[in-house]
């Protein structure tokens, strides 16, 4: 296994991918501390995850300074110190460009960005010389997606952090690679209906949509000693979608 005796922090983990990386990291002998804005649904993931002395869960909202700051003390109480962090923590709003609110714009960028900046700052106190942090950002960044505009703009600058993060914890040997997955099947796109899903499908080369656990596979990858030479990159994880746009199939 390769995480035994570490320690990892989830944000975003009580469903979806966290959840499915917070159960493959459990797997792999870590410690997981995970975090949502539920303690609901925190509880229920924790009995799937059923790993009641290598589990922490944690209410917090990942846009407030204050709840970080609680969560990682909390953390390290529990299990001294950090060695993974997955940025994970985001939501998705429908809404056009001249349909967005204020109050709808701070919510997505005090999550999706702000909560992903502090989220790895208020870590590194914690966070062990060696270890490597993960950050989820989203193909659409590379899409003009007119219902989306915030939230592409947002993950185009948790890419950008992935890159910044990496040169700034260079000498910590501290790795920081982002990945952007395409559409998977996770409860934010349980609402689009079978049509507008089948029609998703036909537009991924590999005429599918991906699955929680495939975006586990990765983010261990890059969090393990398999990945050692990498860093500040952001991987696709998107079947295809955005490299191979000129397929003939589609």
């Amino acid at each position: 296994m390769r995480f035994v005796d570490k320690t990892v922090v989830v944000t975003g983990g009580s469903s979806g991918m966290g959840l499915a990386v917070a159960s493959a990291f459990l797997l792999e002998g870590a410690n997981v501390a995970i975090c949502g804005r539920s303690q609901e649904k925190l509880d229920r993931a924790a009995e799937t995850l059923n790993a009641d002395k290598r589990i922490l869960t944690a209410a917090v909202d990942v846009s407030q300074v204050s709840d970080l700051d609680r969560f990682y003390r909390q953390v390290s109480d529990r299990f001294d110190h950090i060695d993974v962090v997955f940025a994970n923590a985001g939501i998705g709003v429908l809404t056009g460009l001249g349909e967005v609110d204020e109050a709808t714009f701070d919510k997505i960028v005090g999550i999706n960005f702000k909560g992903v900046f502090f989220t790895v700052q208020q870590a590194l106190p914690y966070l062990t010389n060696g270890g490597a942090i993960v950050l989820n950002a989203s193909l659409t960044q590379h899409q003009g997606l007119s219902d989306l505009t915030v939230y592409a703009a947002t993950k185009a600058a948790v890419s950008q952090l992935a890159r910044s993060f990496a040169t700034s914890l260079m000498s910590r040997c501290i790795r920081v690679n982002a990945i952007s997955p395409g559409v998977i099947e996770t409860d934010m796109i349980e609402g689009m209906g079978d049509e507008k899903l089948q029609t998703l499908s036909r537009e991924i080369p590999m005429g599918r949509l991906g699955r929680s656990e495939e975006i586990a596979k990765v983010v261990l990858f890059l969090a393990s000693e398999e990945a050692s030479y990498i860093t500040g990159e952001d991987l696709l994880v998107d079947g295809g979608r955005i490299r191979l746009s000129l397929w003939q199939g589609a």
